[in-house]
């Protein structure tokens, strides 16, 4: 669970990209398939260039990747950086599960102890 490190970078350009909610959209949209920039300013209220720097900082977070077929050049979502971020998040899961699983089974001995 190493913050610093080789990972450490990765992870901060990752959560830096998920702060904003329309890379995240952005990032909903691809999970169902691959899609051109017009594709995928289509939802949005924002211009052409402005979507573009949301899709390059995707990009250098690792989260998409560029390709080419003919003139499109579609955007694909990359699983790598989410498996990063979930197996960095995976350690604080496991901890609190523990955590409430132990206050059910206090709150179920205060419960037996009351009856």
């Amino acid at each position: 669970m190493a913050i610093y490190g080789p990972t450490g970078d990765r992870l901060s350009k990752a959560f830096s990209a998920l702060s904003d909610p329309t890379r995240r959209a952005i990032l909903a949209r691809l999970a169902t398939g691959e899609a051109t920039v017009s594709e995928l300013l289509a939802p949005f209220e924002r211009s052409q260039p402005t979507i573009s720097k949301h899709l390059k900082v995707l990009e250098d977070a690792g989260f998409i990747e560029r390709g080419r077929d003919a003139q499109r050049r579609p955007r694909k979502l990359v699983t790598t950086a989410l498996k990063d971020i979930a197996d960095w998040v995976e350690p604080f899961r496991s901890q609190w599960e523990d955590r409430l699983d132990n206050l059910d089974r206090h709150l179920e001995k205060m419960g037996k102890k009351e009856k």
